[in-house]
């Protein structure tokens, strides 16, 4: 007596899909589980370091950021350059940040409350008038300021650019009329290279930077107004080992040969 045939029942194509879907769900997860045993650092353990300067470090600071960056694999540095009477603000105001380098003792004092441990002096600078390249108005002396007709810019007082203008001004007995006083060094320094101004009091280390596109006139009473920076980590930072490895990056041979190409002198 023949046998009945089996009957084959096949898997209805909804339940194939299903399947499918399933095994390239599973694929999908395992290739992903080994991309990030094999990358070894997520992007979650890189850290960003915060770091308030003041203007006249912006070339400066910008490179020691780039060699502190190499040497510290996941670590990003952000700067904000603006003068350190605007910065001292920022920080009194709750602005995070890890470190803070000032153009002077003076504004690094107001927040001496938010410093870890003691501020380090790195560096010192001294004023330069600068004109445009064909000094337009003859200056070729600090006295040669207040002629009649100069357009004259500066720092506001606050800024310790401008405290040295200011401090200079007045043991020279020189009375100063700027058509503008600006919060940062740079801001006067683009003034002078657009030629909305004959002349600005700026920095040592500004002319060197800028070059061909202005003429420096220096004065030898500059050199009783000097400038010292100092730095110091924020206790208030996020990583303040990290922000102490950067203090010692400035301060340290390598930091210091980058200020010292820009004209920057010892503290």
């Amino acid at each position: 007596m023949p046998q009945p045939r089996k009957q084959l029942i096949r898997p209805s194509t909804r339940a194939t899909r299903r399947s499918v879907a399933l095994a390239a769900t599973v694929v999908a997860l395992g290739a992903l589980a080994a991309c990030g045993s094999n990358n070894g650092t997520s992007s979650s353990g890189n850290k960003t370091l915060t770091v308030f300067a003041a203007s006249s470090l912006t070339d400066t600071f910008t490179q020691i950021g780039k060699d502190f960056e190499a040497a510290h694999s996941g670590v990003t540095v952000k700067f904000d350059f603006e003068g350190s009477s605007d910065l001292v603000a920022n920080l009194q105001q709750g602005a995070p940040a890890d470190v803070f380098a000032s153009a002077d003792t003076a504004n690094m004092d107001k927040v001496k409350s938010l410093v870890d441990g003691t501020p380090v002096n790195f560096a010192s600078n001294t004023l330069e008038i600068v004109t445009p390249p064909d000094n337009p108005a003859g200056i070729a002396s600090f006295a040669d300021l207040a002629k009649p007709g100069v357009k004259l810019v500066i720092c506001a007082a606050e800024v310790p650019c401008g405290a040295a203008a200011q401090a200079v001004a007045k043991d020279a007995k020189v009375k100063l009329s700027p058509v503008s006083e600006e919060q940062s060094v740079t801001d006067v320094l683009a003034k002078v290279e657009s030629g909305e101004a004959d002349a600005g009091l700026v920095y040592v280390t500004d002319v060197l930077s800028a070059g061909d596109k202005v003429k420096g006139v220096t004065f030898p009473a500059s050199q009783d107004e000097v400038n010292v920076y100092p730095i110091a980590a924020l206790s208030g930072s996020s990583d303040l080992s990290l922000a102490k490895e950067f203090v010692a990056e400035v301060t340290g041979a390598e930091g210091q040969k980058v200020l010292g190409d820009a004209g920057f002198a010892k503290p």
